[in-house]
């Protein structure tokens, strides 16, 4: 155990008063992540920063930060969860509304409650931040403890940690806290040397459909062209923050992330951002966001402000494709939903999230759900990849 039992624990209210470096080295076990090939963007201090910093996960927005920090004898960070009292479930993508209502029509209040989360980010990685040691999964073990102790603390309903990694999310089941899955549609990488090598894998009518659709994408005269790093401009900004609104509100009703949070985040970490634009005649008309992890491409927002066929799918699947293999990152992930991206060759990936109730009733109600949700999330995704577009056998001929 060490110094484990020394450890004290603090909820701080702003990303701002903990150490970068110190988050960092809990987050991915270097205070220079970029080292590492599981870096995961999203849970960097630089990234959870830039959205309070802009205004747009803050308390006027209802995110308001209570990190949960693990502190040793001397006051250094052994472990961080990223956290936030939350006053609605908006910008989660793990919907819990009908827990909600449920729970207020037989006279409960379900909202404040305590989310461990990246606000409108719907990617896995770590929530239980602790860097690899001997006693790792007794420091997680102590922030799921706290979490659960925060959340009844403060009288919040509930604490809901989403998109956390497999192992966390059985480690949080064997301390009681309930386990829900769900699926997104992610892209592996299998050593491809180009787009056509990808394609030559797939059955030959799904073959065609995608050659047919990139065609068509840019058949209006329409380019493309990939920004990153110090080439990103506050007009590359400019431009993409107009198609993220016009998506933004037809979506959501309005955008989660304000036109600040872009330049901020640029700022902060220009390697890992590659904006994706479609030009026609001199103009940009539409855009796709990524975020370039360790080994992993994250497509992140989309939006235009002209409508071509197929344009939608080249930026968002195929030129991910296109530069995961240039860069050989080992899978893209999309993002939220999407059965439509398994034609593309993005295949049916289970993902977590796990939850504490105060409420022994509302607790009971919901386990009884999980247990029936998670059976048929598994039959789903198991119906799911027999759609796959691969070839099923030799016989498929090219």
């Amino acid at each position: 155990m060490g110094d484990i039992e020394k450890v004290t624990v603090q909820a701080v209210s702003s990303i701002a008063e903990i150490d970068a470096e110190s988050w960092d080295a809990c987050a991915f076990g270097s205070s220079a992540p970029d080292a590492s090939r599981g870096y995961n963007p999203f849970v960097s201090h630089a990234f959870l920063k830039a959205l309070e910093e802009s205004g747009s996960a803050a308390m006027e927005t209802g995110w308001l930060p209570r990190h949960l920090l693990l502190q040793g004898p001397d006051g250094e960070l052994q472990g961080a969860m990223p956290c936030y009292v939350k006053s609605h479930s908006q910008g989660e993508y793990v919907f819990d509304h009908g827990w909600a209502d449920a729970f207020e029509r037989a006279g409960g209040a379900y909202y404040p409650k305590l989310q461990s989360a990246v606000p409108f980010t719907p990617v896995t990685g770590p929530r239980l931040l602790v860097p690899d040691c001997p006693d790792k999964q007794e420091r997680q073990s102590l922030l799921l403890q706290a979490g659960a102790s925060l959340t009844n603390q403060l009288e919040l309903s509930s604490l809901h940690i989403t998109f956390l990694t497999e192992e966390e999310w059985k480690l949080a089941g064997q301390i009681g806290y309930l386990q829900r899955t769900d699926q997104q549609f992610h892209w592996q990488n299998e050593g491809y040397a180009s787009f056509d090598d990808f394609l030559s894998v797939l059955a030959s009518r799904k073959r065609k459909a995608l050659k047919k659709e990139r065609r068509e994408a840019v058949a209006d005269g329409i380019e493309t062209e990939w920004i990153t790093g110090a080439d990103l401009t506050e007009a590359h900004w400019d431009a993409f923050f107009e198609f993220y609104q016009d998506t933004g509100a037809r979506k959501w009703g309005r955008p989660y992330l304000n036109r600040r949070f872009f330049s901020l985040v640029s700022e902060a970490m220009p390697e890992r951002i590659v904006l994706m634009l479609a030009k026609r005649d001199g103009n940009y008309i539409a855009g796709a966001l990524n975020f370039a992890g360790g080994d992993t491409l994250y497509g992140r927002y989309w939006g235009c402000a002209e409508h071509h066929p197929f344009l939608h799918f080249e930026l968002c699947y195929y030129q991910a494709i296109d530069f995961a293999i240039e860069r050989g990152l080992a899978r893209v992930e999309a993002g939220a939903q999407g059965e439509h991206k398994l034609a593309r060759g993005y295949l049916p990936t289970p993902t977590y999230s796990a939850h504490y109730f105060r409420d022994a009733s509302l607790a009971a109600a919901v386990s009884d759900y999980l247990r029936r949700e998670r059976r048929a999330v598994s039959h789903e995704i198991a119906l799911l990849s027999e759609e796959s577009p691969f070839k099923k056998s030799d016989t498929d001929k090219i």
